[in-house]
């Protein structure tokens, strides 16, 4: 009874056996043959790309893969070729592999840019949406537009404390961009966001001649429903001819500057200063004793330096509306 048993045992390991030998045969005889069959062509997919097709080959075949159809399967380091491609700047991933019937097929997932940069010497780049640079293309974008960035910089000398700052000027300028593109009023109202020297924004509108002050590229949901509050209750009644400046950068304000209102703040503080001058000139006059005795006051209050200010200057009506 024992000896049927084992025997039984056996012949069952011995089929097991014999089956598993076979699925490995026909396995390593399946990829034997796949690697020895040569590749019947590719196809090439392209997700808002800015690399042609044209191009796509051409970088494969830099990267060792001058020809395609009818090369060996095996002959193909997918992972090399992959690689190869994500190096371009306009190539965010890659994917390659061959399908049941030896044909490559190549997916790219292009970067998109959304914002144009132009910088303080008149070139320019693009950024994508993670903030990477792109060069400028032909074909004309309807894109965000910021100018005045800081001017390139080589290799040599690079400053890490400033690359650092620029750093956070991108991610100010990505956030408005951000903005500006989800909202299509805006999108058609700012022509162009000027970065200043501080690294501050003014926003350039598409019509009027008003500068906006904007400040940096914190808090930019709230600044903009400040800058709307102020276009529809104020401008659309006003126009937007009578101010110069509007500035929302103050949390919870908007300050706006009527147009001319510097030139007549310049003229009466040059007017202050002439009177200072004069008032100045004569205590350093030397008077006569003997002529003083006999001049009498026409007023029992005088104007001195100390008492005189601007508001002195102002005319004693004004217009509201300047």
């Amino acid at each position: 009874m024992a000896i049927k048993i084992n025997i039984g045992k056996i012949f069952s390991t011995i089929i097991w056996g014999c089956i598993g030998a076979g699925v490995l045969v026909l396995l390593v005889a399946a990829i034997r043959y796949r690697n020895t069959n040569l590749c019947k062509g590719y196809q090439i997919n392209l997700n808002g790309s800015y690399v042609t097709k044209k191009q796509v080959l051409s970088l494969l075949s830099a990267a060792g893969a001058p020809t395609i159809r009818d090369r060996p399967v095996q002959s193909f380091d997918l992972r090399h070729l992959q690689l190869s491609l994500e190096r371009d700047v306009w190539v965010e991933s890659a994917r390659l592999f061959f399908d049941n019937n030896n044909v490559l097929h190549i997916d790219l997932a292009g970067r998109i840019p959304v914002t144009r940069i132009i910088t303080q010497d008149g070139n320019g780049f693009y950024l994508d949406s993670s903030g990477i640079r792109l060069p400028l293309v032909q074909q004309a974008l309807r894109l965000p537009v910021f100018t005045g960035f800081p001017a390139m910089r080589g290799t040599r000398g690079r400053d890490s404390s400033r690359d650092a700052a620029d750093s956070l000027l991108i991610a100010d300028v990505r956030a408005i961009s951000a903005y500006l593109r989800r909202h299509s009023f805006w999108m058609r109202q700012i022509a162009a966001v000027n970065i200043r020297p501080d690294r501050n924004f003014d926003l350039e509108p598409a019509t009027g001649n008003e500068r906006i002050g904007f400040g940096d590229g914190t808090d930019v949901a709230e600044k903009f429903h400040r800058l709307s509050l102020f276009y529809s209750q104020v401008l659309s009644k006003v126009g937007p001819e009578r101010y110069q400046r509007i500035d929302v950068s103050y949390a919870g304000q908007v300050v706006a500057v009527r147009r001319g209102a510097d030139q007549i703040r310049e003229d009466s503080l040059q007017a202050l200063d002439n009177i200072r001058q004069l008032i100045r000139s004569a205590q350093q006059m030397r008077p006569d004793p003997q002529r003083l005795r006999s001049v009498r006051p026409l007023e029992t209050n005088s104007m001195t330096e100390q008492n005189l200010s601007t508001h002195d200057l102002l005319p004693a009506t004004t217009n509201p509306n300047h």
